[in-house]
């Protein structure tokens, strides 16, 4: 059983189009004349250095912060001139894991992750809790989670707990925050391995920051390299790893990136 959507005008194959993005913070500039597109079906890792701006291109997406110059499309709406009910359709077709799960502390697990089918549906609450405990259990957390509070859980159960929630409402459009930041090696592999699943199973298109080179190399299908204020290389790892770039050639072809590759 799943909650209704809304059902969109058009199919885009292009779910997220950045088009000569530019970010500014008073007079710094972070992105210029950026270009992006995520097609439907792609598992997307994006990088960069610290302060290349990954996180600014999260919320100029998901229309966190509103651009300086360019242009943003997602799901086929332009994000500069979309209504009310556009977002709101947006918002039902998409699913968000910030970095720290930005659960509410005061819910217990189930009501977290019932809460998007509470905002957005009028769904009857037996049928919004048996929904709820589906996607509990979908990424691997037992009955016996539902009614913790977030303080009681550990690093890892909060970023399953924060994923069950973005995935309540069946999205075909999935943004992730450096899911695997905090975890110990052995969870962080877990955590991948459940990504990569969900995505092949639930047919999911990911936009992904990360900083895990594992990651990269377990669950990708492109990489997008954020330097010099825009995106200089999309491609695979393999691709990656034959770039001149300075910045591309140190990431992937580091000690880390090496061990990284071998691993895969």
């Amino acid at each position: 059983m799943t909650a209704p959507t809304a059902s969109p005008a058009t199919a885009p194959e292009h779910l997220i189009e950045v088009r000569g993005l530019l970010s500014q913070f008073g007079e710094r500039v972070i992105h210029e004349n950026l270009d992006l597109v995520l097609d439907r079906g792609e598992v997307l890792g994006v990088v960069g250095g610290s302060g290349s701006g990954k996180t600014v291109l999260l919320n100029s997406i998901i229309g966190l912060k509103e651009p300086e110059g360019g242009s943003v499309s997602i799901l086929g709406y332009d994000r500069a001139t979309m209504t009310e009910e556009q977002e709101a359709d947006v918002e039902r077709r998409t699913g968000i894991l910030f970095q720290q799960g930005a659960l509410f502390s005061a819910l217990s697990v189930i009501e977290n992750v019932a809460s998007p089918l509470v905002e957005h549906t009028r769904l009857p609450r037996d049928v919004i809790r048996e929904l709820a405990e589906m996607k509990i259990a979908m990424v691997g957390l037992k009955p016996d989670s539902h009614h913790l509070k977030p303080a009681e859980l550990s690093g890892g159960m909060r970023k399953r707990v924060g994923l069950a929630r973005a995935l309540a409402l069946d999205p075909e459009l999935l943004f992730l925050d450096e899911p695997t930041a905090g975890l110990d090696p052995i969870g962080a592999a877990a955590f991948d391995d459940l990504i990569r699943r969900l995505s092949d199973d639930l047919g999911l298109t990911v936009f992904m920051i990360t900083h895990d080179l594992d990651s990269l190399y377990a669950i990708t299908d492109k990489v997008a390299v954020v330097a010099d204020k825009r995106i200089v290389a999309k491609a695979t790892v393999q691709e990656l790893e034959r770039s001149d770039h300075p910045w591309i050639k140190e990431y992937f072809l580091g000690p880390r990136g090496r061990a990284a590759d071998r691993a895969a």
